[in-house]
């Protein structure tokens, strides 16, 4: 048998102690968001995954693997659509919903600092003709949505908060967060865009040094694996990565289908973390003002 040591950190902090030691890291399999493991791949801090040697790689969607495959996605987060079911007669099907005027001062989206934020403005630009380079069409696009929200959120709880005071209809928040909350009783639902929702994507590596890359290696396999992925997905309320695990009932209706985690769009992080700072500037020029 074989004592695993689990060292609990933020994305940031395990990116960190990666780099520090780097090529002679400490820790095996590291788990991180994808921002950080594209700045570890790109560092060449991660021990490729080989395919060949994970029995479930075959049944991963495509989405799920990094450049390389330097790293994979454990789970599957989105930004997406939320709604009151009780005050939301029609499920919204498009982001374009969102702009219908009844949802005039009955809404929430994220502020561009928060991952719910800059993801739906990156959705809107794509949508609009825009590039990583050239936001303005997502910017003009979502500026009145944005002076017409009741907040532009910038930590998922303040969503909750929203919901249970009666506050706003429909949000632009995280399916794994609604969940909790229907979980909790609130009449939430979630919707996916049939433009796709963007996806978040929590991973999981190899760092260059790792002592037992074989050992390391059969836990990506089993984290992959249909029974621990339909694990995560049950008690987390995160969408599964392995297109063969099939959700319960309750479940199903808030978390991505295969086909709709398919359809969704992925963000290269390095892309974003080099265009973040000069979208930021022109969403506090152009927006907010």
């Amino acid at each position: 048998t074989n004592s695993v040591l689990l060292k609990p950190a933020s994305s940031a902090q395990h990116a960190a102690s990666v780099r520090a030691t780097a090529g002679q890291s400490d820790m095996d399999v590291v788990f991180a968001d994808d921002a950080f493991a594209v700045q570890m791949a790109n560092e060449g801090l991660l021990v490729p995954l080989d395919r060949a040697t994970l029995a479930n790689a075959p049944d991963i969607i495509e989405g799920a693997w990094g450049k390389g495959d330097a790293y994979v996605a454990a789970m599957l987060g989105a930004t997406t659509i939320v709604y009151n079911k009780d005050t939301v007669a029609t499920p919204p099907s498009s982001w374009n919903d969102l702009f219908d005027p009844k949802y005039e001062g009955r809404i929430t989206i994220g502020d561009v600092s928060a991952t719910a934020g800059w993801q739906f403005l990156a959705a809107l630009n794509q949508m609009e003709g825009g590039t990583l380079q050239d936001p303005g069409p997502g910017l003009a696009k979502i500026k009145p949505l944005a002076q017409s929200a009741v907040l532009l959120h910038t930590q998922a709880d303040q969503v909750v908060s929203l919901f249970e005071r009666g506050e706003i209809d429909i949000a632009v928040w995280y399916p794994d967060r609604a969940g909790v909350a229907i979980k909790g009783g609130l009449p939430l639902a979630v919707a996916y865009p049939q433009e796709g929702a963007v996806g978040i994507r929590p991973t999981i590596s190899i760092p260059k040094g790792a002592q037992q890359q074989e050992l390391a290696l059969k836990f990506i396999d089993t984290v992959l694996s249909v029974e621990a992925q339909k694990c995560f997905s049950e008690a987390q309320v995160i969408g599964p990565v392995n297109s063969k695990v099939v959700l319960s009932d309750d479940l199903a209706t808030i978390l991505p289908s295969a086909e709709q985690a398919g359809q969704m769009l992925f963000l290269d992080p390095a892309e974003m973390a080099v265009v973040m700072p000069d979208w930021t500037r022109r969403w506090q020029r152009e927006v907010l003002r």
